[in-house]
């Protein structure tokens, strides 16, 4: 491998990592934030001063699910399928304080950069391995986790293999007895990736929660999906995701049951 080339682009940071041109970007309209670019494509958005703080409308939303899982302030055991700059392992740290989790990203070098330039407290209880999500899923040696997270991208695409069933029902294996699944999904109208995936969801656990932004489950824009899964029925804090979807600053919608059904109407799960 080549001798990696840094440099300064507009008071940021800008450096070949493995699998692409990763940039930190500070933001002009925030004191301390910083925007993690990989190709030129927003990944992740942290303010080190404070973990609580999240900008993007999604990851508030999977923050959510965080929240709701179990009474505030309780540690929780917590696996990252995809690091970016760890926004969310922050955020869990500042608002679980005891957590302990676990970050599997593939990109060493960009490892590196946010180790560097956006270091982690060091009373932060999260430890980062350097691995294929999808080799570690199928080891599945890890756990039992209250929580995993996934949000394995390569630009704007999702990672290859990750919405599969057999990736689904290999992970369910890592989770606790009534451990959650949250996945980020980006998607387009008519969110035919949002059914298949939330199609699969069910198919492997069972009970399943689609949430978005309003206009987006409206097919107005492109953006992003969360989903929720639990193989326990009754184990997803449904009404509680609900009002903080209400609570949000882009509003957004939680579909369940009879809503979902129809979200999911006439869709297969994804093949292996």
């Amino acid at each position: 491998m080549g001798r990696r080339t840094t440099r300064t682009r507009q008071a940021g940071i800008e450096q070949a990592v493995d699998l692409g041109v990763a940039e930190l970007r500070p933001d002009p309209q925030r004191a301390g934030g910083v925007t993690l670019l990989v190709d030129g494509v927003p990944q992740s958005y942290v303010d080190p001063t404070d973990p609580t703080y999240l900008h993007f409308d999604y990851v508030r939303r999977i923050a959510s699910v965080v929240d709701a899982i179990a009474p505030a302030g309780t540690p929780l055991r917590v696996l990252h399928l995809g690091g970016g700059a760890l926004t969310l392992p922050r955020y869990v740290a500042a608002t679980r304080p005891g957590s302990t989790q676990l970050v599997v990203e593939r990109d060493a070098a960009l490892v590196e950069l946010v180790g560097r330039a956006l270091p982690l407290p060091a009373d932060f209880d999260v430890r980062i391995r350097v691995d294929d999500v999808r080799e570690v899923v199928g080891r599945s040696t890890d756990g039992p986790f209250d929580l995993v997270i996934g949000d394995v991208y390569r630009g704007a695409a999702m990672a290859g293999g990750v919405g599969t069933a057999s990736f689904a029902t290999g992970l369910r294996r890592m989770l606790s007895a009534d451990g959650v699944y949250t996945l980020n999904v980006t998607d387009l109208p008519p969110l035919v990736l949002s059914r298949v995936q939330a199609a699969t969801l069910r198919a492997a656990y069972g009970d399943v929660c689609v949430l978005a932004a309003r206009t987006m489950l409206r097919g107005r824009r492109y953006g992003n999906v969360v989903l929720a899964a639990s193989g326990t029925p009754g184990r997803l804090p449904v009404d509680r995701l609900v009002r903080a979807a209400l609570r949000d600053p882009v509003p957004g919608i939680v579909l369940h049951g009879p809503a979902l059904d129809e979200f999911t109407a006439h869709t297969q799960p994804s093949p292996d």
